[in-house]
């Protein structure tokens, strides 16, 4: 676990390469390190290796969607205390619900901003250095 109060390991998960080279362009501006992958499949190969402070995860993805991702990573007892924010195109309350029942901590509509990303970052980062002290 990382331990400095700015810097965060990420792992953005998203089908989208211009979403993934935002979001990894952000993070890094933002002092972060980060991870990219482009589906569930090659998140879950990934996770283990990487073990992410937090993890972006995208709804809409081929053969695994992002709720079946964050499920997946949320029964592995070494990753259900990482926070997980699904990453959607659609701001729907269902939507919202549906991530929450799976274990996901928060939810961003894209495309979103760089000020929306860090914030999310920074909102979950304190919580995940809290956790550690």
């Amino acid at each position: 676990m990382n331990t400095t109060a700015s810097s965060l390991k990420v792992l953005v998960i998203d089908d989208s390469n211009t979403i993934r080279r935002s979001a990894e362009i952000f993070l890094k501006q933002g002092g972060h390190d980060v991870l990219l992958a482009d589906d569930g499949f090659d998140a879950l190969a990934k996770v283990n290796d990487y073990e992410p402070d937090l993890i972006f995860c995208d709804i809409l993805m081929p053969k695994l969607d992002g709720y079946q991702t964050c499920a997946i990573i949320k029964r592995n007892p070494k990753f259900s205390s990482v926070p997980v924010v699904m990453l959607s195109s659609k701001d729907g309350v269902f939507d919202k619900a549906r991530g929450r029942m799976v274990g996901a901590q928060d939810y961003l509509t894209k495309p979103f901003t760089k000020d929306q990303l860090l914030q999310a970052t920074r909102q979950l980062g304190s919580v995940i250095l809290q956790g550690v002290n």
